[in-house]
């Protein structure tokens, strides 16, 4: 058996749900540390998606080992990306709300898994519109009409 040190947090785990939340949060925990300091408010933004991401005291810790670097691995077909994209935006909107510090974040993430800065602001600016519900009527109705 492996030891826990060397083995990835992700195989500690076989729900699916909950090893999606880890990766997020590990993936959002290496991007704030890619500068090698994770600043008090970039931990603040981290303690809300652990929250968010119902990631335990145990797992916090765990991630935010500073020997501890988690990967991000860019999905190379579009849709697998738009896939990861759509559920943060589920997480990030879990309360209703998006906050300016955690728009920041995830742009970090979009151009994480693969995204151009270009298309990861448009990909935010429509997903922010669709779950917070101010999408356009055009869009609205792409949506409905579609098969």
């Amino acid at each position: 058996m492996q030891n826990l040190q060397q083995m990835p947090i992700l195989d500690l785990y076989n729900h699916s749900e909950k090893r999606q939340n880890l990766a997020h949060f590990a993936a959002l925990a290496s991007l704030a540390a890619i500068n090698g300091v994770i600043s008090s408010p970039e931990k603040e933004i981290i303690e809300k998606f652990a929250v968010k991401l119902d990631i335990s005291e145990a797992e916090f810790k765990e991630v935010m080992k500073k020997e501890n670097k988690y990967p991000i691995e860019p999905a190379f077909e579009l849709k697998k990306r738009y896939k990861r994209l759509h559920d943060f935006f589920q997480i990030i909107f879990s309360d209703n709300k998006i906050e300016d510090d955690e728009m920041v974040m995830v742009k970090k993430y979009a151009i994480g898994i693969g995204f151009t800065p270009e298309a990861a602001d448009k990909a935010i600016a429509r997903s922010v519109a669709i779950f917070s519900g101010r999408i356009s009527f055009d869009d609205y109705y792409s949506l409905i009409e579609k098969k």
